[in-house]
């Protein structure tokens, strides 16, 4: 059985996030089980909180809390955020004067593999941004089709392209000026294919949306408001199911696949990084694995001896 002094802290935690932090209630329930995972693990060679300062609780005992996390088969991701949970609050006990040292500072989050985001070919993207139009002719086609062309065109995150107004899509100049991350703006070229869906949106599905000519967001619902970015996932899982790319499909996945297609087709690397927004550079070289792969690929198709060994 956890200590009570401690199963206390933890729900004083709880109430904190809650009435002073504002925290939603999913990430309350979230650290909630974590913290109580905590506490019956430490239980198992303290029956009691003793001191009423935590003292009892050391470094190794959470250090060793995440061993038996990670031997137990837990995803680094869930360890980590265990982890961080305890770290929380540790950090809120000290700031209270419950500990006299916080003992999570000590015990390092584990290391988490970048994993590599899913791409499209590019005929899988091709047809993905051309097959709304192809099913239907209706008003909700021709919009649907003129997002999913920008979005492969220019790269932009899902929040950047729902929040588009009129005013930031230049379609004689093929330029879409957008916001991004820390509020910077940037200028992202499309080509003529996107510009030629773009116009025909607005000059037919648009105006039927916005019936009293009263909103200036880029791409309406029917009701005339702006499309979410749950809408956006909506309908970017609908054309991907009829494309039989669901289970490959993630809101990110065609700026994913413009970062990857560039580079394969010879863009310098930070090129892509100004059009993606990206602060840093390391955070575009991701793409570079991506492209790597498609290149062996590429290599063990091609090569006389490469498919000679394969074979």
């Amino acid at each position: 059985m956890p200590s009570t002094l401690l199963l206390d802290r933890v729900e004083q935690f709880l109430d904190y996030l809650s009435v002073e932090r504002g925290s939603p209630a999913n990430t309350i329930s979230s650290y909630r089980t974590d913290l109580l995972q905590f506490a019956v693990y430490f239980s198992r060679d303290v029956d009691e909180i003793t001191t009423g300062t935590f003292d009892e609780i050391r470094p190794t005992v959470i250090a060793e809390f995440a061993v038996t996390l990670r031997n137990s088969g837990l995803k680094p991701n869930s360890t980590s955020r265990k982890i961080a949970a305890i770290r929380s609050f540790f950090a809120y006990l000290h700031n209270e004067g419950l500990v006299s040292r916080d003992p999570s500072q000590d015990v390092p989050l584990p290391k988490l593999g970048k994993s590599l985001p899913h791409i499209l070919t590019i005929e899988q993207a091709r047809n993905l941004v051309t097959i709304p139009l192809k099913t239907s002719s209706s008003n909700s086609a021709v919009r649907d089709e003129a997002m999913l062309q920008l979005s492969y065109a220019s790269g932009l995150r899902v929040t950047e392209l729902v929040s588009l107004n009129l005013e930031n899509v230049d379609i004689k100049s093929q330029r879409v000026r957008c916001m991004g991350k820390g509020q910077k703006e940037r200028i992202v070229p499309f080509h003529n294919q996107a510009s030629e869906r773009i116009q025909l949106y607005l000059d037919t599905a648009r105006p039927i949306f916005d019936k009293n000519g009263s909103t200036e967001a880029l791409f309406l619902n029917q009701r005339g408001g702006q499309i979410t970015r749950q809408g956006f996932w909506v309908i970017l899982k609908k054309y991907a199911e009829i494309n039989g790319l669901s289970d490959a499909i993630t809101p990110h996945t065609l700026r994913h696949s413009f970062a990857t297609h560039l580079l394969q087709g010879g863009a310098p690397l930070r090129h892509v990084q100004e059009l993606l927004g990206h602060a840093s550079i390391s955070t575009t070289q991701i793409y570079t694995h991506l492209t790597t792969d498609f290149l062996r690929e590429e290599y063990e198709t091609a090569h006389p001896r490469a498919r000679f060994n394969r074979d």
